[in-house]
């Protein structure tokens, strides 16, 4: 049973009682939060298809990475307080008023115990799990048969440099484990006949500046783990420069180090992945906060 008081839900394992008013390292109490509920574009295209994902931010952060480009809810807190009861009346307007083509939780995982009433009864299109890799098995495996997509990030691969960015040596060894449990519950990848995703795990890695050996290796892991073709890997050159950071990371991805990256996935057989155009690499990928669909 998952639950607020002594809190292990995430890998952190703060055990504070969130229930009690106390927050934990993920900065939220018991009480969930909500930033934007709208239809999102830019998600890759199989699970934003046509007519968009139904993307509901949560406030709050699990993983705290020192770049992110959504501190303003990840790390200051920015949300609405909601029920479970108003988050199923906002599911099923972005199903059935916007005509989203699934409904996307983007960082749920301090929230699961109040997510999880208003993913009852099964919701009658896809639900995508959207997270940075760094969950607890043992919480994944509460949500089998509720989730069908899906979508984390991998994104350190080795302890020092997890450590250095997110403060979570742990994260390669939870991130490998907790991927393969959700390959597990989804098997391979299936879609539409629009093309849409339906089911599966597609996998996202943001390069890193001065990080290509980084992004190489996870490459190379993901063309290991999995059989050829049933785990789809998108990478990603959109990483955009926060204040305060430090070389190499207060500048963006080269041209260079992502064509080495996009090499190397095809190299390693990853052909039926996802890329960007390095022109997207720029702050239009940062959404806007300021409770659309929410109130």
């Amino acid at each position: 049973m998952l639950t607020y008081e002594a809190c292990t839900l995430c890998p952190r394992m703060c055990g504070v009682n969130r229930a009690a008013g106390a927050r934990g390292v993920c900065g939220m109490d018991a009480q969930m939060r909500v930033a934007r509920a709208m239809p999102h574009f830019w998600e890759e295209p199989p699970i934003s298809g046509s007519f968009g994902s139904g993307a509901v931010f949560f406030s709050g952060c699990t993983l705290g990475c020192r770049f992110c480009q959504n501190a303003q809810i990840s790390s200051e807190g920015y949300g609405a307080a909601i029920s479970p009861a108003k988050l199923r009346e906002i599911f099923l307007r972005l199903l059935e008023e916007e005509g989203c083509q699934n409904i996307n939780l983007v960082t749920p995982t301090h929230f699961l115990p109040s997510i999880l009433p208003a993913l009852t009864p099964k919701l009658p299109a896809p639900v995508v799990y959207n997270c940075g890799g760094y969950e607890r098995v043992e919480t994944l495996r509460a949500l089998e048969g509720l989730v069908d997509i899906y979508l984390p990030d991998f994104k350190y691969w080795t302890g020092a440099l997890a450590q250095d960015l997110a403060g979570a040596a742990d994260y390669p060894a939870v991130a490998k484990a907790a991927i393969s449990e959700m390959v597990r519950q989804t098997g391979p990848a299936q879609y539409d006949a629009e093309g849409g995703m339906t089911r599966g795990t597609l996998v996202r890695h943001l390069v890193l500046p001065g990080q290509v050996g980084n992004s190489l290796d996870i490459l190379s892991w993901l063309s290991e783990a999995f059989p050829r073709g049933t785990v789809p890997v998108s990478v990603m050159c959109q990483y955009t420069p926060m204040p305060g950071m430090t070389a190499p990371y207060d500048r963006r991805v080269t041209a260079d180090e992502y064509a080495a990256v996009m090499s190397w996935m095809r190299l390693c057989g990853l052909d039926d992945g996802f890329v960007q155009d390095f022109d997207a690499a720029s702050g239009e990928f940062i959404p806007s906060f300021q409770l659309e669909g929410v109130l």
